[in-house]
Parts: C-alpha cells; sequence; structure tokens
C-alpha cells in the first residue's frame, strides 16, 4: 500500500511534469501552435493531479493498529467534538484501553472543527438488554487529547478514562446472556 512519502515523491515528479507542460504550453502560445489550447488543457490537468497527490501525502490511508484493540464501529461522529464507538459487551479493560487508543489515533484529526476550548472526545458505549425489552447505553470509557502532551516522550497523547464500575455492569451482563 502506498504510503505518504510515496505520495510526496510523486508530487515532486508530477510537479516536474506540470512545470515543463507550462514552458511548453508557453512556446506554444509564442510560436502560435495549433494545440497550444490542448497544452493548457494538459497543464491544467497536471496541477490538478499533483494538488491532488500533495493531500494524499498528509493523511495516511492505513488506519493505525493498536496490539490488544478489538474492532469497533462508529455509530456518532458530530464532525467537530463528539465522537461515540461501540463496543461488544465482554469487553475488558486492557482491551477497551487499547480499542479507545486505537480510535484515537484514527479519528482524531486536526482537521475537527469545534469551538475554541472545546477538546474532542470519543465515547465508548455498549447496549445492554433488559427484560421487558428495554436497552440500556452504558458509556465504558473515553478518550480525549491530552492537553500536558507537550510532544516529549514522556507524556501520552491521549488521556484514556475507564468507567469500571459501568465496565462491570457490562460484563455481568454478557455473562448473563452468555449463560441463557
Amino acid at each position: 500500500m502506498p504510503t505518504p512519502e510515496t505520495f510526496l515523491d510523486a508530487t515532486k515528479w508530477m510537479g516536474i511534469v506540470t512545470v515543463v507542460l507550462a514552458a511548453i504550453s508557453a512556446i506554444a502560445f509564442l510560436l502560435n501552435w495549433g494545440i497550444r489550447f490542448r497544452l493548457v488543457g494538459a497543464t491544467g490537468f497536471s496541477i490538478v493531479l499533483t494538488v491532488g497527490l500533495l493531500g494524499l501525502s498528509f493523511e495516511p490511508l492505513s488506519p493505525a493498529v493498536v496490539e490488544g484493540a478489538i474492532p469497533y464501529k462508529t455509530v456518532f461522529d458530530s464532525g467537530a467534538s463528539q465522537i461515540v464507538i461501540r463496543v461488544p459487551q465482554a469487553i475488558t479493560a486492557s482491551e477497551l484501553e487499547a480499542t479507545l487508543q486505537q480510535a484515537a489515533q484514527n479519528l482524531l484529526r486536526a482537521s475537527r472543527l469545534g469551538r475554541p476550548g472545546q477538546a474532542p472526545i470519543i465515547r465508548a458505549r455498549t447496549i445492554v438488554h433488559q427484560p421487558g425489552g428495554i436497552s440500556d447505553l452504558l458509556y465504558v470509557g473515553q478518550v480525549q487529547p491530552n492537553a500536558q502532551a507537550d510532544g516529549s516522550d514522556t507524556a501520552t497523547p491521549y488521556r484514556v478514562e475507564i468507567d469500571t464500575a459501568t465496565l462491570k455492569r457490562a460484563n455481568a451482563a454478557a455473562t448473563s446472556t452468555a449463560s441463557i
């Protein structure tokens, strides 16, 4: 799979092609060649390709993988500061922490819009089905960017909080439905 470095290298070469096509287009206009307008079109298209390749060099195409994380689904995303992911009922605290770290690496981007001073948050939830057709949404943990992270190796970039009481309740519901 192509990496951002590959796209940056392709951007460099496409930029060179764009400059060469622009020079040929300028020469075509000076000498009144019949294909001068086609060359302008080719130059414009190569500019679009160059900018597209440059954009792909900023963001990795493959999602981050954290060891110990389990698959999750994004069930709500405001596009700004609120994201909710769904995790299974039978999840351990270490799996939940790894899953929240992975979700933070994949979903929290600098492009997220929000009010000034409002930090984005990812909340993990599960559903516990009660007798009588009632379902409870249980929020078992959340992750936010760490405000104290100054880029050094000692500070973690994300602050993970796990609600152990709610997690125990979800696990107990999972084991009770498994025994039925």
